[in-house]
């Protein structure tokens, strides 16, 4: 008798990374969930179901992983993919806006992991995947909220798995680079005023950072790395995945004295 394939859960998979972490997941074998804030908008989906999900609402993720469990009697694996950009001047971000950001990037997973973990405990087996971002690993320009909501989830993962080691519980983090996705229409853009002090060097990194996702290539790679990292009875902490230049900016960030590596990202950005 075949066994059954393990149960995955990929927040945000309607579209962009965890749309194709979902097609690579599919095509071999696992039994793969995604969610969306509204499924009904997604009508020509075919990949996987989409389950309905908003990560700022505890009532909700306990629907949604009450539903799994109803369908599936188990969930194996939960990858925390929903998120939502933004950029401006740290001084003139809204607060709320800022909030919006961690309860999102941060709080949402959060909320998902504390939801799933009594039925892990129960199967004695269970795999959480928090994606977060490079940009999570140091302090960015005009991205400072983007990179405080990942560098945090980052933190949370390291917490979390020396926590979880004795129920049989596994975790850990993928920090993408930039690829080709829709974040760009959906990320949160501080208004700048036109008399802004931040008006001219703002335009320059946002021109910049735009370029970046627009020149980067498909999110296929972080398809492949997410079942290569499931595959491991014993991961690692954090994992990366980007282009050579995004990975080596990690390499630098740990060897240089800070100041001399916050000049290469002056130079980089043209501030």
């Amino acid at each position: 008798m075949k066994a059954p394939s393990e149960v995955v859960l990929i927040t945000g998979g309607s579209s962009g990374i965890g749309r194709c972490i979902g097609q690579y997941l599919k095509s071999a074998g696992y039994t793969v969930y995604g969610t969306a804030r509204n499924p009904g908008k997604y009508k020509e989906f075919k990949d996987f179901p989409l389950l309905k999900l908003d990560v700022q609402k505890a009532e909700s993720v306990q629907e949604v992983i009450a539903e799994l469990i109803q369908r599936e009697g188990r969930i194996d694996i939960l990858i925390n993919n929903a998120g939502v950009g933004i950029t401006g001047p740290m001084e003139e971000t809204p607060h709320s806006e800022s909030l919006h950001a961690f309860e999102t990037n941060l709080h949402g997973p959060l909320r998902l992991i504390k939801e799933v973990l009594p039925h892990m405990r129960k199967q004695h087996s269970g795999f959480i995947l928090n994606i977060t971002s490079i940009a999570g690993y140091m302090g960015l320009p005009f991205r400072g909220i983007y990179s405080a909501t990942k560098g945090a989830l980052e933190l949370v993962t390291e917490a979390y798995r020396m926590e979880l080691r004795q129920f049989g519980v596994r975790m850990c983090s993928l920090a993408p680079g930039d690829y080709a996705t829709n974040i760009a229409s959906g990320r949160f853009h501080s208004p700048v005023r036109p008399d802004s002090p931040y008006l001219e060097a703002y335009g320059k990194s946002l021109e910049l950072i735009d370029r970046h996702v627009g020149e980067a290539e498909p999110p296929d790679a972080v398809g492949r790395k997410v079942l290569q990292i499931l595959k491991k009875p014993r991961p690692s902490v954090h994992y990366t995945v980007g282009s050579p230049l995004q990975r080596f900016s990690l390499t630098l960030k740990r060897l240089l004295p800070d100041k001399i590596y916050e000049r290469l990202l002056l130079n980089h950005y043209k501030l």
